[in-house]
């Protein structure tokens, strides 16, 4: 099942989410950053403001769709995706849930994105530590084993070749448990054009992805990972997702 959702002004997890259904809009993983490329350098969209929408946008979507009583741990890895996992944060805190986020990566080894919104979270106290799934995997379980929903914010649609650590023994631990898990954008481990497993993924609930559905999302291993979808608008107009689509990337 896909849902497309247009982003909201302003958001109650009652009826202010807006449901689209355009033609369907489907890109490779070159074009998904070729969409970004475009918002940024040639209609001046701040890459900041695109994680803020998409950050958001997988907020209000899970508030309205996924949330249950219970709190949530967020993973993060250190690209654009842990960037969108530390807004999704503040704005799961914002709306009074418990969020819990486990970082793979030290705060200088953040993307700038993602290290601006990771300073934001630590200055609003929302709880943070950092993790070695070997090293902590017993605390690691503890934490899932409390969650009803595991978010996975690790890798985006740019990863290549199989998976590596610390990746593949996070995504063994967020597996093996029990609560439901979210994949952000795409389930770590799958890979974006194809759909085929890279190793190893994250076996998801369902899926937030950004913009438009991504091509691996549909085919071969796609559907057994990702669940219900969910293609969250991030303020860029479908005109520029179509651009991006005509280029053969």
């Amino acid at each position: 099942m896909q849902k497309v959702y247009e982003q909201s002004q302003t958001f109650s997890p009652v009826n202010e989410i807006q449901i689209r259904m355009p033609d369907e809009l489907v890109l490779s993983s070159k074009q998904s950053r070729w969409v970004d490329q475009l918002a940024i350098e040639k209609y001046g969209v701040p890459s900041l403001v695109l994680m803020e929408n998409a950050g958001r946008g997988c907020a209000e979507i899970f508030l309205v769709e996924c949330i249950e009583n219970g709190p949530t741990v967020i993973v993060c890895g250190k690209g654009n995706n842990a960037g969108d996992g530390f807004v999704i944060a503040r704005h799961l805190h914002i709306h009074q849930e418990e969020v819990e986020l486990l970082m793979l990566f030290p705060p200088d080894e953040l993307s700038e994105d993602a290290r601006t919104n990771f300073e934001i979270v630590d200055k609003i106290g929302i709880s943070h530590r950092i993790v070695d799934p070997n090293r902590d995997a017993e605390s690691i379980r503890e934490s899932f084993d409390g969650a009803e929903w595991i978010m996975d914010a690790m890798l985006g649609t740019g990863i290549h070749g199989e998976v590596r650590e610390p990746f593949a023994s996070m995504i063994s631990l967020i597996n093996a448990a029990q609560s439901n898990k979210l994949a952000i954008d795409l389930p770590s481990g799958l890979d974006a054009d194809s759909g085929e497993i890279l190793g190893c993924c994250v076996n998801a609930t369902a899926t937030v992805t950004f913009a438009a559905n991504k091509n691996g999302l549909r085919k071969n291993k796609g559907p057994q990972q990702t669940g219900d979808i969910h293609v969250v608008g991030i303020g860029i107009p479908d005109f520029v997702i179509r651009e991006a689509m005509s280029c053969s990337l």
